[in-house]
């Protein structure tokens, strides 16, 4: 058709390995088999949620470069503690002596040579990281980990250590010294990467909860909370301060800052201060309460975890081809597609597709792979649905759907105006109440937009900020509620275009999809040793770390922008509007599809890690002899945790950028996300499809009738999975949106708005047009004045000089009046 020469997708100079296909299609082959006993359930076992396990995070604070350095924090605890404490282990220990060993160490920090500090540091670090020459298993070193964090916090440990990172990020020898370097390895950061991993290990062992903590942990928790989000003794909270040293490092001026650890303290402080997913979720149900607006029709984050994963779109193609040479029985059972919609069943969308009929045609050279398993799951999957189930199913209007259908008030208007435009001629403004003159399955189809109708927190904050910028001085100042969110936006708002800047160039230095290139920025600076490995299988353990370095990265920053627009937003929709746009100003869009433009089966299987070195169990068991063997094997994990999380990270904030944003939705179009997006499909994950459907569900009006046609398995499948608007028009393309916009015209009007915004709350002049004016002579006059102490020797001739002596022209005074 004329769709088909717009399909394929080239695949660009940085795309990693193409001969990687065969490797995915075994291994969708091997799912397959291996799931056919157990199809119902979804093919990765994934639960997201706001971070990896506790001792999963912990691990990757380490790169496996640094392990010999674990050794050599336990060399400076214990030479400093066997001074101290002769013939005693720190797990015998009383809470008084415990305290007493770290207040020597800690007044160690002030000493001024700076080796002798780096030598308390690290045995502080040893501390953090739960003394493990004293423990015999991981579940041991996790636990004094964590007791640790809690007591050196108690003792004021985390802001000693601010004030010497504080003391290192000024370190101008340090910097000056990096750039002088051809080649920046590990030893050019090695104090910042202690002080950063204490900081971290303090962060994440206090923030995680526990039922059997202490109230004494749960009172400190929340009082670090505090301390980080509300600065007391800086003017700043403690996030800005990493984000500058992001903007630093970018800007070139600080190659040697350890990114990885940085990033990841960054988003562990986030979610410390402002709060995980299901906070947030209790957050807007609070806040809808407070503005008076009826409660969420569902909880999302229950509905997501309880969706399951549909087949992959066309990846029957194999199969059909194998089984059924011949393709003339296409035509067979053409009711069965109208029976299901009827019955509003909730089976497998995919199952009554027949093969040939809404085939989706291949986008790429990988189309091939999509979807073995649609017709091997028709019959194990999908058994026939017993007839007494028909008229319950019937009844229940949308058995099967997962969301509740939601209306907004524009859809509303124009709804009304078009039936007005119809039947009556003419029109009535906003006016959603009066209905004269309509005829009555009109006022059917009013009544039922009304009952679905969803007003937003935004919605609401959009009209106080209109009413606030017509009526300045009668609505007079707006109470502005000081939270953690607040407060973080304030601190950022003067240099957020930069913040945001930095991030997404370190995303596009750690994008698998990348190429390596001279001016590109070095983020591999704390992962690299100061000597390159000369064996094959030390290359090959450093090349895992590398991979397993940007991997990590990428997490960190997806998971902090996320968390970012989502606070923001809840806090003010302009807020989390400024920094949408600014990231798409930053060619955020591109760069998100640039990284889906790749095997991403291979990207969330990938194995890049080493499970004998992964903290804590390198520490409490005797490392064997690595060979290529165990170096390829990595863990057992069906999939790999971060991967995954980042996915779906990023597909979130693409969403979230592009959600009724027209301009932006072209954009997706434009760069032919479409096949891209419908590779990604193939991950079997319910969440990861739900925003993957989302995202092609908004384009959809937008790319054509035969691209509609070819693709109807994914219709079907946005159908099933995504929220329905009421008279949304996407599967067809008629809608009033998918007309001529002018795209810049939107974006200008909603930078309009933000200015506007930023500038009545956050602008530190009051302007002088807005300052009061005292209009009562007798007031003025009777004010008092601090006069200069000299006044009164002079003020006699100062009259005679400007007052007296100068003549008054009244009729100039008139003329001026």
């Amino acid at each position: 058709g004329r769709a088909r020469p717009a399909q394929p997708q080239p695949q660009p100079p940085a795309q990693p390995q193409p001969p990687a296909q065969p490797k995915g299609r075994e291994l969708f082959r091997t799912q397959r088999k291996e799931s056919e006993g157990s199809v119902d359930c979804p093919s990765l076992e994934f639960e997201y949620g706001d971070a990896d396990g506790h001792g999963a995070e912990l691990a990757e604070l380490y790169s496996y470069t640094e392990e010999p350095e674990l050794s050599h924090n336990r060399r400076c605890f214990e030479e400093d503690f066997h001074t101290q404490v002769p013939g005693r282990r720190w797990l015998e220990l009383d809470g008084a002596q415990q305290k007493a060993f770290v207040m020597r160490l800690l007044d160690g920090l002030e000493v001024v040579n700076r080796d002798r500090r780096l030598r308390v540091a690290r045995a502080i670090l040893y501390l953090a990281q739960g003394v493990f020459g004293d423990c015999d298993n991981e579940g041991d070193v996790l636990h004094w980990s964590r007791h640790n964090s809690f007591l050196l916090y108690q003792l004021g440990t985390f802001s000693a250590f601010l004030e010497l990172l504080n003391m290192e990020i000024e370190n101008s020898q340090a910097c000056s010294s990096a750039l002088r370097k051809p080649a920046i390895s590990l030893a050019d950061s090695t104090e910042l990467r202690v002080l950063l991993s204490v900081m971290y290990l303090m962060v994440e062992n206090i923030r995680v909860e526990q039922e059997t903590d202490p109230p004494e942990w749960k009172t400190c928790r929340e009082t670090f909370r505090t301390e980080l989000s509300f600065p007391v003794h800086t003017e700043e909270p403690f996030a800005l301060l990493l984000f500058t040293m992001v903007t630093k490092f970018c800007s070139g001026h600080a190659p040697h800052f350890p990114m990885k650890k940085v990033l990841l303290l960054l988003w562990k402080v986030l979610l410390f201060t402002l709060g995980g997913f299901e906070a947030l979720q209790a957050m807007k149900v609070r806040r809808r309460e407070e503005l008076g607006l009826p409660p969420l029709p569902e909880d999302s984050i229950q509905v997501v975890r309880s969706m399951r994963a549909a087949s992959p779109p066309t990846y029957s193609i194999e199969l059909a081809e194998q089984q059924q040479p011949k393709r003339g029985h296409r035509s067979r059972r053409p009711l069965v597609k109208q029976d299901s919609l009827d019955i509003y069943n909730e089976r497998d969308p995919f199952k009554n597709d027949e093969a040939g009929v809404d085939e989706e045609e291949t986008d790429d050279v990988d189309s091939g792979i999509e979807g073995e398993l649609d017709l091997l799951e028709r019959d194990t999957i999908l058994p026939p649905m017993p007839p007494q189930r028909l008229p319950i199913e019937r009844v229940s209007f949308p058995k099967g759907l997962p969301w509740a259908p939601k209306v907004r008030q524009k859809d509303i208007e124009h709804f009304l105006e078009a039936s007005r435009n119809k039947f009556i001629g003419f029109t009535l403004g906003q006016d959603t109440e009066t209905l004269i003159g309509l005829p009555r399955p009109i006022h059917e189809s009013v009544k039922t937009l009304k009952q679905h109708k969803y007003v937003s927190i935004s919605d609401v904050q959009i009209k106080n900020e209109e009413e606030l910028e017509k009526c300045p001085m009668s609505l007079g100042e707006e109470e502005v509620q000081e939270t953690p969110c607040e407060v973080l936006y304030r601190a950022m708002l003067y240099n957020l275009p930069q913040y945001m800047i930095a991030l997404l160039k370190i995303l596009l230095a750690a994008a698998p999809t990348s190429k390596a290139k001279t001016d590109s920025i070095n983020i591999l600076a704390d992962v690299l040793p100061e000597e390159m490995p000369i064996t094959v299988l030390q290359s090959m353990k450093l090349g895992i770390d590398v991979n397993r370095h940007k991997e990590i990265i990428v997490k960190s920053i997806s998971a902090s922008l996320l968390l970012l627009l989502k606070h923001f937003k809840l806090n003010h929709i302009y807020q989390f509007e400024y920094v949408s746009q600014h990231l798409v100003f930053a060619n955020c869009i591109p760069l998100i599809l640039k990284f889906f433009n790749q095997n991403i089966m291979s990207y969330i299987t990938a194995k890049n890690s080493i499970s004998v070195l992964d903290y804590p169990h390198c520490t409490v068991h005797d490392l064997p002899e690595l060979t290529a063997e165990s170096l390829e094997a990595g863990d057992n994990n069906q999939f790999c945790w971060r991967n995954l999380f980042s996915c779906i990270n990023l597909l979130r904030i693409l969403n979230k950028l592009t959600k009724w944003k027209h301009s932006r939705t072209m954009m997706l179009v434009v760069f032919k996300s479409a096949p891209i997006l419908k590779r990604a499909l193939k991950v079997k994950q319910a969440m990861m499809q739900l925003y993957v459907l989302k995202l092609l569900k908004i384009q959809t009006k937008y790319l054509g009738r035969q691209w509609r046609k070819s693709n109807m398995k994914t219709m079907s499948a946005i159908y099933q999975k995504v929220r329905h608007r009421m008279n949304d028009d996407w599967a067809y393309g008629n809608d009033i949106d998918a007309r001529p916009w002018d795209f810049q015209a939107e974006e200008c009007t909603l930078r309009a708005n933000i200015e506007a915004f930023n500038s009545r709350r956050y602008a530190r002049p009051r302007p002088a047009e807005f300052v009061p004016v005292d209009n009562c002579l007798q007031s003025v006059l009777g004010q008092r004045l601090d006069l200069p102490r000299d006044f009164h020797y002079s003020y006699e001739l100062w009259l005679e000089r400007e007052v007296f002596a100068q003549p008054i022209r009244w009729e100039e005074l008139l003329h001026c009046q």
